[in-house]
């Protein structure tokens, strides 16, 4: 059977006995930078009321968002049983364990407030931060390539990969169908969205898109990404991914639907 040979990168860039730099952590601090500066030409050229202050500000905000969020949400949803055994786990970031949904719920309870706090427009906000979030998810699944975590479900396709850990049989890359899907893609679109069509002037609709995009990429990579062997398959052959995914479709298509009735930004 035909597959690729898996690159072997090493998860430490530099590794200091248990503790290191990874490349999973050097993504969340390159994709919080990049971000931060592509959010801030973007205010800019719509002449948004949101200041690069603003933004720096809300960077240490978006952090601890994602950490706590991250972590709980992948407590609370994958593995509660372990954590609660043994709860000092919860705290060992260093060794894996973080869900994008609940990551996602924290930099939002975290926009609330940082815009109650210095009285933002939140969806003018959070239009804003959905064009660059794809990014930070495109360098986080890219991470999680180089990790051999992951891994797709098996195939017999000739692009596929013998996973470190994922037993001798070549399975989809599904972490990088997942950058494309759910950055690459997803950034270029909302992107033009912003710069051509001046998206940033209908509040939600960019809210929406983020939402509705991500969700429909995530539920569709889903059916080539092997499931948490410790939760395996749910219902009608769903995964715990595609679960979590649904209201975020569902909440995108509301907000597609309420851009519609709110007034455009003036220029």
């Amino acid at each position: 059977m035909l597959s690729l040979a898996f690159p072997n990168i090493d998860p430490y860039i530099i590794r200091f006995g248990e503790l290191g730099v990874t490349w999973y952590s050097l993504s969340y601090v390159v994709g919080l930078f990049i971000g931060l500066k592509y959010s801030t030409y973007l205010a800019q050229q719509n002449k948004l009321t949101i200041t690069k202050q603003h933004l720096d500000d809300f960077l240490t905000w978006a952090i601890i968002g994602i950490i706590v969020g991250g972590r709980l949400g992948y407590v609370l949803a994958y593995d509660l049983e372990k954590h609660l055994n043994n709860p000092i786990t919860i705290l060992q970031t260093y060794k894996g364990g973080m869900s994008f949904h609940g990551g996602l719920m924290g930099v939002g309870v975290a926009a609330y407030l940082f815009c109650r706090f210095r009285k933002i427009p939140f969806f003018e906000f959070t239009d804003l931060i959905s064009v660059v979030a794809p990014i930070g998810i495109m360098l986080g699944r890219i991470a999680n390539f180089i990790n051999g975590e992951l891994f797709g479900r098996a195939t017999n396709l000739p692009w596929g990969i013998v996973f470190p850990y994922g037993g001798p049989e070549p399975r989809h890359p599904s972490q990088l169908y997942e950058a494309f899907a759910e950055g690459v893609i997803l950034v270029i679109l909302l992107s033009y969205l912003a710069l051509r069509k001046k998206a940033l002037r209908s509040q939600k609709f960019l809210t929406g898109c983020f939402l509705t995009g991500y969700g429909l990429g995530r539920f569709i990579c889903e059916f080539f990404r092997e499931p948490d062997i410790h939760i395996g398959y749910l219902s009608y052959g769903s995964t715990m991914g595609q679960i979590l995914t649904l209201p975020m479709i569902l909440g995108g298509i509301y907000f597609l639907k309420a851009s519609y009735d709110h007034p455009k930004l003036s220029n």
